[in-house]
């Protein structure tokens, strides 16, 4: 999403990329997904075990350390904190396995999302559609699991965006969806 280093941690780390979607809200999207990158570059290791492992206080003061990783970052700390511990939990730490483990269909993976710390049905939704679109996940169903954001040419989110020019159209969306609601 222009940022060159941020883009290449979140296409070759999974947590980077949930975490990255965790932090899409109330932001912008570039800011959110550049989130992952202050954390790999402020953590001597990068990964869910550490992260868990950090004292809540400590976690929350790197997060807010300028520039912050999210507008709330000590609310965003604990949400980081505990989908770590979930993965570390349920995952071995292991992001990817979220929706490679078991080679779940797409409505287990839409399960498996919804039971992530800060992923509610919609988050849980684009980010399934996220893995299909432009990770090319292999899951039987993920389209239809992704509901309107699994829509092949649709630009309704972060899913969709692959330049520009993308970024704009979902920027569009959003704006005319926030209208409607307004009315």
């Amino acid at each position: 999403m222009g940022n060159a280093d941020a883009d290449a941690l979140l296409s070759s780390d999974p947590l980077a990329l949930l975490i990255g979607m965790l932090l899409d809200q109330q932001i912008p999207m570039e800011t959110a997904f550049a989130g992952p990158k202050k954390l790999a570059e402020r953590l001597a290791t990068f990964d869910a075990a550490t992260i868990t492992a950090m004292d809540p206080d400590e976690f929350a003061a790197l997060c807010a350390q300028p520039p912050a990783v999210h507008r709330f970052p000590g609310a965003m700390a604990k949400r980081i904190q505990a989908l770590c511990q979930h993965l570390e939990e349920n995952y071995d730490g292991k992001a990817d396995a979220v929706w490679t483990q078991g080679s779940p269909d797409g409505r287990e993976i839409l399960k498996r999302l919804k039971t992530l710390p800060g992923y509610g049905d919609q988050k849980a939704r684009i980010f399934l559609a996220l893995l299909g679109k432009q990770l090319k996940i292999d899951a039987t169903g993920w389209r239809e699991a992704a509901g309107d954001y699994g829509q092949d040419g649709a630009r309704r989110s972060i899913a969709d965006v692959v330049d520009d020019q993308t970024l704009q159209e979902v920027r569009d969306f959003k704006r005319q969806m926030k209208a409607a609601k307004k009315k």
